[in-house]
């Protein structure tokens, strides 16, 4: 190796190690600090949580700057967990926004040193109009505290850039405790995977939560024969339904079995068509329920190598089919 190479190795090595070396002080200082904001938890943090419930209208956060940037991101954390909330920026504010802060609402407010000028306005409004106010800073006498009803304080924190100047560490403690507000609130109401569905049909998170009963087809769509039809019925319907099978049921409308293209294949004779649905049917036939994920019945399909479900009520102990899924319908609603 030349020693011009070996110069541009060693330089190259030499700022790898400098780049991991800042990386790791970035992790160092925010996991020392989040450490040190869980030895803070008290009661502060169950009243936060007792004012927020109590909100008839939505949690308007504000911040300036970067506690701006995480405002902004408690806000949707919230609303999609099932907390109405908006971000209103402080200076706008002061400029007619403060329009959308109600007496139903309640305002979170986020200032690291806790004396950003910018939110006087909005801490002035609130009070003025008994609008419950829960302060976020590190400083306990700072002006955003004093006039907070709830003051969260949150540890002061080394930065992590080379001046210690720009908000790093400081920051994630913000977006941690906003989270930690956003998770309990969460469990408080008994937010359900359901109500977090509705909130988002879109993208994968929207997918995975898709229920059986959203996608299975209902009513005179099911194809169902009692036990005692003949097989040339059989054949009508199934040719009728185009779901490529038949559920078959007792004289109750329990389900016994089900015929597929499989099994008119293994039957197939001179006889077939004088035989009745009991004598081809595949018994004990596997099923979903409505409550269940499509995604996991995608995976029983998958697995045992079938195209169909039939859809029972575990509340209803008669076995009486409510659904259909086809694994069609599961990749339509884009499931994999």
């Amino acid at each position: 190796m030349r020693p011009a190479n070996a110069k541009a190795v060693l330089a190259d090595q030499a700022r790898a190690q400098g780049d991991a070396a800042a990386a790791q002080r970035v992790f160092d200082y925010a996991g020392e600090a989040i450490r040190a904001l869980s030895e803070t938890l008290d009661g502060t943090f169950s009243r936060a949580i007792d004012t927020l419930l109590a909100v008839k209208g939505r949690v308007v956060v504000s911040g300036m700057g970067k506690s701006g940037h995480i405002g902004r991101k408690i806000a949707a954390t919230l609303a999609s967990t099932g907390t109405p909330a908006q971000f209103v920026h402080p200076a706008e504010a002061s400029h007619g926004d403060l329009g959308a802060l109600t007496p139903q609402d309640a305002l979170l407010m986020l200032s690291y040193r806790g004396e950003t000028a910018e939110l006087s306005d909005l801490i002035t409004y609130a009070r003025r109009f008994g609008i419950p106010l829960i302060g976020m800073a590190s400083e306990a006498e700072s002006t955003l505290l004093q006039a907070s009803d709830v003051a969260l304080v949150i540890p002061r924190a080394r930065e992590a850039c080379p001046m210690g100047l720009a908000p790093t560490t400081s920051t994630t403690l913000m977006l941690v405790l906003g989270d930690a507000l956003a998770v309990a609130l969460m469990e408080r109401r008994g937010f359900s995977a359901d109500q977090y569905r509705e909130l988002h049909p879109g993208g994968s998170l929207g997918r995975a939560l898709i229920r059986v009963s959203d996608l299975m087809h209902t009513g005179d769509d099911v194809p169902l024969v009692a036990d005692s039809t003949s097989m040339q019925q059989v054949l009508i319907a199934i040719a009728e339904h185009r779901f490529g099978c038949v559920g078959v049921t007792d004289g109750k409308g329990a389900l016994l079995g089900i015929i597929t293209d499989g099994d008119l294949r293994r039957h197939m004779g001179r006889d077939l068509l004088d035989r009745s649905a009991a004598d081809v049917m595949t018994s004990a036939p596997k099923i979903a329920r409505p409550d269940q994920l499509a995604a996991e019945a995608l995976a029983l399909m998958t697995e045992k190598k079938i195209t169909q479900l039939f859809v029972l009520d575990a509340a209803d102990k008669t076995r009486r089919p409510v659904g259909i899924l086809h694994i069609h319908d599961c990749l339509r609603a884009g499931l994999q």
